[in-house]
């Protein structure tokens, strides 16, 4: 235990608190699934697990409210895994280590995992919680949100009797959701030419770090560097030189904006101090230009040792170019909504390995006309390059509706207990109710949550007030539903 298993609510902090100790990657959640069922074995609850690996938990209603229309809670279980360079951190092993900061708990160097983790807390603590007031409930914990929602995709819907969903993976206060954007990935792979290098040449290693990253959905807006694209562009101002790549790679998931990004490049060594002046040169023009939003970018320049091989300078520059060409960052606003971000593009990671460079972008939209060109316009840049390039199934939007009924209820649940009128929006981020919804017609849906900040990177930080006021807000919705 830590400090966090004493803050208020006392049930969900606890929860949250054990949560910290079990590691949940995209796509290995199986030790955070076992928690989760560990805990409704302990209830006496019913479970299933459906064959994608997702868990829906029954919990009966409570006093004389059988008659009332179950309601689902749901959260997804994986987390985003970043951690600062610098942090020797396994997320395989090691407990996440939670510190106080002011009013909002954070990690040490990693992220924390409250997206969902508050969520999956809140949920474990109804479920565990005897002297609550509700109508049947279920609780669907999904796997693998993060890297495209694909657990919620291969929700077995048969195994769903509510019509009347509750989502839990918002992250800012007063606010209900009742719409979101869809989006798809592309995979871009080019493949590169290599040749020896020589005795004659000098090798440096070069990082891009000190960005402030953060969700590629709900932080796009804020114009953050992407350190992948903004790397591209300080290689690409020196192309006269005549440089060549042996590694590059940046980004960790298609959902962040990357932090960090790193290259290893070999020049000859009378080139060398032209190039990393003229590196420098770019890097400056470019940290001014990015002064007010991450203002610790640095670029730094270290001797390597010798590689075998190095892309030739053409491969090298038409990586450059294609990192250049592709669009990130916010492309259109919502007419209809204001301060919506209609369409984006995250350029997301970069690899290379065997003389291949894979690119990932992620794009969302809450138009799908817009988001099928943002894809094309990355298909054309892609092939104009020559790369190979796999499109992903994209994942369907949420559309709005006004007229719903559970909307109105948390409405005035929210007036009464916090005393605010909350607002009503959509969302640029993609939240599993569009595809849930999809696969249950006629699933009435809101989502709503604490104060998180800085998700997907290692500032993630959650408001403590924010949680209890949002666990207050759940469960006297669920009172007012029964």
């Amino acid at each position: 235990m830590t400090f966090v298993a004493a803050l208020k609510p006392v049930p969900l902090w606890q929860h949250f608190d054990d949560i910290l100790t079990v590691p949940r990657a995209s796509k290995d959640e199986e030790q955070i699934r076992t928690h989760v069922l560990r805990v409704a074995n302990k209830l006496g609850l019913k479970h299933q697990t459906d064959i994608a690996g997702n868990v829906i938990v029954q919990k009966p209603a409570t006093g004389k409210h059988n008659n009332r229309p179950p309601t689902i809670l749901q959260s997804h279980l994986d987390m985003v895994q970043e951690k600062n360079a610098d942090v020797g951190f396994d997320f395989l092993t090691d407990a996440i280590v939670p510190k106080r900061e002011g009013d909002y708990i954070t990690a040490t160097g990693t992220t924390l995992g409250s997206d969902n983790g508050i969520g999956v807390a809140a949920m474990l603590a109804v479920m565990s919680d005897c002297n609550l007031t509700h109508g049947p409930l279920e609780f669907l914990f999904t796997i693998d949100e993060e890297t495209g929602l694909t657990g919620a995709a291969q929700v077995d819907a048969t195994l769903l009797h509510g019509r009347q969903l509750i989502n839990l993976d918002s992250e800012e206060e007063n606010i209900l959701y009742v719409g979101c954007a869809g989006g798809g990935d592309s995979h871009l792979t080019l493949n590169m030419t290599a040749t020896p290098t020589s005795s004659q040449e000098h090798t440096l290693a070069l990082s891009l770090t000190g960005l402030k990253g953060g969700h590629s959905g709900c932080e796009i807006h804020l114009q953050r560097g992407n350190a992948l694209c903004l790397l591209g562009r300080i290689l690409l101002s020196a192309h006269n030189i005549p440089f060549r790549i042996t590694s590059l790679h940046g980004g960790s998931a298609h959902n962040a904006i990357p932090r960090e990004a790193f290259a290893t490049v070999v020049v000859k060594s009378n080139d060398r101090d032209a190039l990393t002046n003229a590196l420098n040169e770019e890097l400056s023009v470019v940290q001014s230009q990015y002064q007010s939003v991450d203002p610790h970018m640095a670029l730094k320049m270290n001797n390597a040792e010798p590689l075998a091989s190095a892309w030739d300078h053409e491969s090298t520059l038409t990586a450059l170019r294609l990192l250049t060409t592709l669009p990130h960052g916010v492309d259109a606003m919502s007419y209809e909504i204001p301060d919506l971000v209609e369409t984006s593009n995250n350029v997301a990671t970069a690899k290379s390995d065997n003389n291949t460079l894979v690119i990932t972008t992620s794009s969302r939209s809450s138009v799908d006309a817009s988001l099928e060109a943002m894809r094309r316009r990355i298909n054309a840049s892609g092939t104009l390059a020559g790369a190979h390039v796999e499109e992903f199934a994209a994942y369907p939007g949420w559309k709005p509706n006004l007229e719903s009924h559970l909307l109105e209820v948390v409405q005035a649940t929210h007036l009464n207990e916090l005393g605010i009128k909350p607002e009503v929006k959509a969302i640029h981020a993609g939240l599993e109710c569009g595809i849930i919804g999809k696969k249950v017609p006629g699933m009435d849906m809101i989502s709503f949550g604490p104060i998180i900040e800085f998700p997907h990177s290692p500032d993630e930080r959650v408001h403590i007030g924010s949680v209890e006021r949002f666990y207050r807000l759940l469960t006297a919705t669920l009172k007012a539903l029964a």
